[in-house]
């Protein structure tokens, strides 16, 4: 009930292009959100999620996050996963036009799972290194063999605040947040990687109307000093610590 109040009140409130006054802003939005174009690489994407939907094994889940709303059980299909809690088609696809739009060299993953987010990101050449974290060892082993192709992918079995802990990388490009949807998880590692961004970082949160806490710790986000720029998507939180903008926030309909 949470969500569909929360996207109602999304709705009220949001825009398209037409309400952003801001060059870079306006770019994003129409160059990159509503870009219409048939790339060839979704084709890439739908075939590796189809192939996670018609998979049948089972994988006994270890969850280190908020747990699931979906499943009652900690066996599950991998088709069931796919289908009910992996990345969903139209997300994987902005996730790639992301990656294409902005050519991030380095990211970091928070939540592996199926590897559906990190497979649309990966298949863009320029992006040279995906670091993926994922807690669970069942499914790090089962995203670890799907991933094999991708010599651009490093997966990462650890539990996000130890790894966070013992990063070397001085920075990356794009910071996805994809796994622990509790609002005092989401701020720690938000401000545990802080020192990770440079002035043209994204910092990506999924789920931010997961909960009321996570609302919450979205909000906490926005009016942090050294963010400068939200889009607020509503399945998506945008971040942009770009020091030569003035500080907006803009909720953006997809």
């Amino acid at each position: 009930m949470y969500r569909v109040l929360a996207y109602l009140k999304f709705l009220k409130a949001s825009k398209n292009q037409h309400g952003v006054h801001s060059p870079f802003v306006y770019n994003f939005v129409t160059k990159c959100i509503y870009d219409k174009g048939k790339h060839e690489e979704y084709q890439a994407i739908k075939t590796y999620r189809k192939s996670l939907l018609k998979n049948n094994e089972s994988i006994s889940i270890t969850d280190f996050g908020s747990g699931s709303k979906v499943f009652k059980s900690n066996i599950r299909k991998v088709s069931n996963i796919a289908a009910n809690s992996g990345t969903p088609f139209k997300k994987a696809k902005l996730l790639f036009r992301i990656a294409n739009y902005f050519k991030p060299r380095t990211i970091l993953e928070l939540g592996t799972s199926l590897g559906i987010a990190t497979q649309a990101m990966a298949i863009n050449n320029e992006v040279k290194k995906i670091i993926s974290v994922e807690g669970c060892p069942n499914t790090f082993n089962f995203a670890q063999g799907s991933l094999a192709n991708y010599k651009n992918v490093e997966l990462i079995n650890d539990q996000f605040k130890t790894y966070i802990s013992r990063i070397k990388a001085s920075d990356f490009d794009l910071i996805y947040f994809d796994g622990h949807h509790d609002k005092k998880a989401t701020i720690d590692y938000f401000e545990a990687l802080l020192p990770k961004a440079n002035n043209n970082s994204i910092f990506i949160f999924d789920d931010i109307y997961w909960s009321s806490g996570m609302t919450e710790a979205w909000e906490f986000i926005k009016q942090h000093n050294l963010v400068k720029v939200t889009v607020d998507t509503f399945h998506f939180g945008f971040v942009f610590f770009r020091k030569e903008q003035v500080k907006e926030h803009f909720k953006i309909r997809l």
